[in-house]
């Protein structure tokens, strides 16, 4: 049975940080792909409303890992308060065993 996956999503203020926390996520083997994409938000902070250009993150990961990954983001994270969430993913088989193969952490 193939594992279970999730896709993880966190948002960055600037492209190099971006890349810096995908790369780092990848390397710790916390996910198997992150894709970034440029973005604009509308959100309330404080009080007032906000719009900025913001980098987005989507990592594939092992729903397992959740708790890990979580926390790593929120650890390597510039923003005092990080939207760190995920959704379950439905992948191919093949797709899924890749995701597992490739997500070992480190020193696992």
């Amino acid at each position: 049975m193939a594992p279970a996956l999730i896709a993880v999503f966190t948002t960055l203020p600037d492209e190099a940080g971006a890349h810096k926390l995908a790369e780092a996520l990848v390397r710790e083997g916390l996910a198997a792909c992150v894709q970034l994409h440029a973005i604009r938000s509308v959100y309330t902070w404080q009080g007032a409303l906000q719009r900025d250009a913001e980098w987005r993150l989507l990592a594939k990961c092992r729903a397992e890992a959740w708790p890990q990954v979580r926390d790593f983001i929120a650890a390597h994270h510039p923003y005092e308060l990080p939207a760190i969430w995920s959704t379950p993913i439905e992948a191919s088989a093949a797709y899924a065993e890749w995701v597992a193969a490739s997500t070992q952490p480190r020193g696992a």
